[in-house]
């Protein structure tokens, strides 16, 4: 299973060769608790699996973590979506940084 993973996160494209794999081994992981969250690697966010954002982005883009503590030391930051309260902490501590 170690190939899925790039680093910590697992890549939907990865998954398998056709959409009926990867649909099957992504069940298989969830069902496991080895996926939790899904992230958009282009801009580094981070939610829920039942995310409306995170449904419609493209499968090559699509990767996926065991849980938050994965995806915050990947450096993703949670969506203003689903994640709304935790969005609303990381984003007071990134305009804080600034000022720094």
């Amino acid at each position: 299973m170690r190939e899925l993973f790039e680093g910590i996160m697992i890549r939907h494209i990865g998954l398998g060769e056709n959409p009926e794999d990867r649909k099957s081994r992504l069940a298989k992981l969830i069902r496991q608790g080895e996926v939790t969250l899904g992230g958009y690697r282009k801009t580094k966010i981070y939610g829920t699996l039942h995310c409306g954002s995170g449904k419609r982005m493209k499968l090559e883009n699509r990767v996926f973590f065991k849980d938050e503590h994965e995806a915050i030391s990947e450096g993703y930051r949670p969506c203003g979506n689903c994640l709304s309260e935790k969005y609303k902490i990381w984003k007071s501590k990134s305009k804080y940084n600034l000022i720094l």
